[in-house]
């Protein structure tokens, strides 16, 4: 063990100590697991030494074989010991070496802590740290930590300096009329492009931590005069719940701190566009930044949203509403064209005229298997060449996956394996899925599709609409932070309506959604729509075209 004088660094190395000399039995490991979770806890109620030998020690032993930490003894003059402490990769050491240069040259016989931050140090993000605790986190977050004899406080220097992926456009939601920059997995730099979207010091950023091991940097965000105070309060309560050895990615807290975990129907929203994050924002709702992952979650998140895309409102109501209301046919065929085909050629051949009928029989005469059993070859098939294009490079995913599908399917037909038309419903459905915005939502749908498809192949027409009840009443009773997963549909909130299926134009849009709880309603000033409703446009009646026009003529006699 460690030689140290303070009793309480003894204690937590005695205790970590025998933790790793006693685990030999499952009992034994359960216990250093516990004490594990609660080793920064400790460490934060241990404070500094005076002793510079003592935190050199205490904090060797710590980082015993990492070799990315480094400790740079030095001496501040005239002689005063000191070190820093920091983690090769994570520091910008260019300006730690500036740092250390104006304390070895100018340090002026300094040795207060509180001086040295306020004459010396030529940094502008400092903190003053006096326990263990907050000394690891930020160290390890890629802070340099700076100690000096006789001081039992610590100078944290804000100087990370990690490499970074450009800004660029999102690739999981292109638009073709919007802004062309998305998250990255800096968190710093994506509150910066939120807050250039939001100028206002009404936007607030709440800080926190989660994970044992991974100290994962979480930022809460929302506007203090919008979203309601509950709401808030909901969310920071159930992340701070959240007891884990790491955070890896927003995908692990969205499952944790979701309502329904067994739902197939997404209950959060996620995005990498700064600008989706703003608009929802100023709907009332929050968002909650992970560090290391360009993806952000927002909450509450209902149904309709999965139909609406950032461009529907960068274009004109009338594109906006004409391609909201094909999506709303083409889930709908995602989710029951192959049921409605299966249940059609089974049990209700008469709702197919007689010509198409005796085609459909005709090209089903050699195929040995059911039309379920077809549907479900086809289906699967889809599905794992789809997955395969997703995960090969993207130069030949592609090709792969468009390639697959026609070469599989004409091989198929030709086999006698299934037949043409079912290769056209599935090329139908397939397609119809592509047209659903959110990711999450088309996943659920695919899923959905082939139970709905089995009880289509047992009871027809009744057991499509019996599931379809099913999945509506079990939407009905999805609730996302207290929001019901159905509105502004059920409850009905009539208000909304002209933003569901169709998108109305802006200047009817001057309040903000009715089913989202906020502290201010209004959104716009109706002045301007009123005005131009009132004066309808300027009819051009005070443009003095006959003067214009003799300006012509004197040009044209002239010349």
């Amino acid at each position: 063990m460690v030689k140290t004088s303070n009793p309480l660094l003894k204690s937590i190395l005695r205790k970590r100590t025998s933790n790793k000399q006693d685990d030999t039995s499952g009992e034994q490991m359960g216990l250093q697991d516990s004490l594990d979770y609660q080793f920064i806890e400790e460490l934060k109620k241990t404070e500094l030494s005076l002793l510079l030998d003592d935190n050199h020690s205490f904090i060797k032993a710590i980082f015993r074989e990492c070799s990315d930490v480094v400790v740079r003894e030095f001496e501040i003059e005239p002689n005063i010991p000191a070190l820093v402490l920091f983690v090769d990769g994570l520091t910008n050491t260019q300006l730690l070496n500036d740092t250390m240069k104006s304390l070895m040259l100018l340090g002026g016989g300094e040795t207060a802590i509180e001086r040295i931050v306020g004459t010396i140090l030529p940094v502008s993000q400092t903190q003053i740290s006096d326990n263990y605790g907050d000394l690891l986190v930020s160290v390890l977050g890629g802070d340099a930590a700076l100690l000096v004899e006789g001081n039992a406080k610590a100078i944290l220097l804000g100087i990370r300096g990690t490499e970074k992926r450009s800004v660029a456009e999102p690739e999981t939601e292109t638009v073709v009329r919007g802004p062309k920059e998305g998250f990255v997995e800096s968190i710093r730099t994506n509150t910066s492009m939120i807050r250039r979207k939001l100028k206002t010091p009404r936007l607030k950023m709440k800080s926190l931590c989660i994970g044992k091991e991974s100290n994962t940097n979480i930022v809460v965000c929302y506007m203090d005069d919008l979203a309601m105070p509950s709401l808030v309060e909901e969310v920071v309560k159930r992340l701070e719940l959240i007891k884990i050895d790491a955070i890896l990615e927003s995908g692990m807290i969205e499952e944790l701190i979701q309502d329904n975990a067994y739902s197939p129907f997404p209950q959060m929203q996620y995005t990498e566009r700064p600008d989706v994050v703003a608009g929802a924002l100023l709907q009332g709702r929050v968002a909650i930044l992970t560090d290391g992952t360009p993806f952000a979650l927002i909450v509450p998140f209902v149904f309709i949203q999965t139909m609406q895309t950032s461009e529907d409102y960068y274009e004109r109501f009338q594109i906006g509403s004409l391609l909201r209301m094909l999506r709303y046919v083409f889930v709908f065929l995602s989710l029951t064209t192959p049921a409605l085909y299966v249940a059609i050629t089974t049990y209700h051949q008469e709702l197919l005229p007689t010509t198409l009928m005796l085609s459909v029989a005709a090209s089903r005469e050699a195929i040995p298997f059911p039309a379920v059993v077809e549907a479900f070859i086809m289906e699967i098939t889809f599905e794992a060449l789809r997955e395969a294009g997703i995960r090969l490079p993207k130069a030949v995913g592609s090709a792969v996956s468009i390639l697959g599908a026609l070469v599989v399917g004409q091989a198929a037909v030709q086999a006698g394996i299934v037949s043409a038309p079912m290769v056209i419903v599935v090329s139908i459905t397939g397609i119809a899925s592509f047209t659903i915005p959110r990711f999450n939502g088309a996943i659920a749908i695919r899923m959905l599709r082939f139970p709905i498809l089995m009880a289509g192949s047992l009871f027809g027409f009744y057991g499509i609409f019996f599931s379809l009840m099913i999945l509506i009443g079990h939407m009905a009773n999805l609730r996302s932070f207290g929001v019901p997963y159905l509105s502004p549909l059920g409850p009905l909130s009539s208000g909304d309506i002209k933003d569901v299926f169709v998108r109305a134009p802006w200047w009817q849009l001057e309040k903000r959604p009715e089913f989202m709880p906020v502290q201010d309603a209004q959104r716009m000033d109706d002045k301007l729509s009123q005005q131009i409703m009132q004066d309808g446009g300027l009819d051009g009646s005070s443009i003095d075209h006959k003067h214009r026009s003799s300006e012509e003529g004197n040009e044209n006699g002239s010349s």
